[in-house]
């Protein structure tokens, strides 16, 4: 796929023949089938997929998060698969954000406090300016000395968004972030996450069974059975549940050894 102009060109993130299996024998379950996909610098994908289609499994594969059966993950010229649990916590503390969606905020800290944590751990200090723009576009500058129980969902699930965007890590992984936001929240926090793709050169690869969701990326990769069988460019809601109701509508893959 040709990069957009303007974008970082190059894969922040790459899944290779990439398996995974669960248990064995009658109790086996093939979650992902020789899945392979780039998810470009500087662009916001998607991953949706019915129940079961192993949209969740494919994003922890990627994030490592899980391991692989077989198969390759990258981030950026990193190789996840076969990383240690030291190379691990660096891959997540350096080069990964993360967003999920119970916000997984730090009751007894302030919102600040809560953003600067990944920082903090790793022993590094924010860089001013870019600390500045992440706070001024996420908007909750008047809000940073409140608690979490302070702020409604939709300002807890920004200080989430602002404290994964804080490290300028190569890939954001966002698992339902609006999940638990009513819709007006919901579309603020999906509008930050595109203006930090279009403003400021972030990756964000989002796991979403909203068709709405979606439609706020530029990218939506559609899973089914443990394959990729489909992908929008560019995509509205409506294309994205058209495409959504084909695959309701798939047989089952047959089992398949490796």
């Amino acid at each position: 796929m040709t990069a957009t102009v303007g974008r970082p060109v190059g894969a922040a993130a790459r899944a290779s023949d990439v398996w995974k299996v669960y248990g064995s024998g009658e109790a086996q379950v093939v979650a992902l089938r020789g899945v392979s996909a780039e998810f470009e610098r500087g662009r916001f994908t998607a991953i949706m997929g019915p129940s079961g289609s192993g949209k969740s499994t494919l994003m922890h594969c990627l994030a490592g998060l899980d391991t692989v059966t077989r198969g390759t993950v990258m981030i950026g010229d990193t190789k996840v698969t076969g990383l240690g649990d030291a190379g691990l916590t660096r891959l997540r503390r350096d080069q990964v954000g993360f967003i999920f969606q119970q916000f997984n905020l730090l009751p007894t800290l302030s919102a600040k406090e809560n953003i600067l944590l990944p920082l903090a751990i790793a022993g590094r200090k924010p860089d001013p300016a870019w600390y500045d723009t992440v706070i001024d576009t996420v908007g909750l500058r008047d809000r940073l000395d409140h608690r979490p129980n302070q702020l409604s969902g939709g300002q807890q699930q920004r200080v989430a968004c602002a404290r994964a965007l804080v490290s300028r890590p190569q890939v954001i992984f966002a698992d339902e972030p609006t999940g638990n936001l009513d819709s007006r929240s919901g579309a603020e926090v999906l509008g930050f996450l595109r203006n930090s793709v279009r403003q400021h050169g972030q990756t964000i690869v989002m796991v979403t069974h909203d068709p709405t969701a979606a439609a706020y990326a530029d990218r939506v990769v559609f899973l089914a059975d443990g394959q990729i069988v489909s992908e929008l460019i560019e995509p509205t809601a409506d294309t994205v549940l058209d495409t959504m109701k084909k695959l309701d509508t798939l047989p089952a893959t047959t089992e398949v050894g490796i």
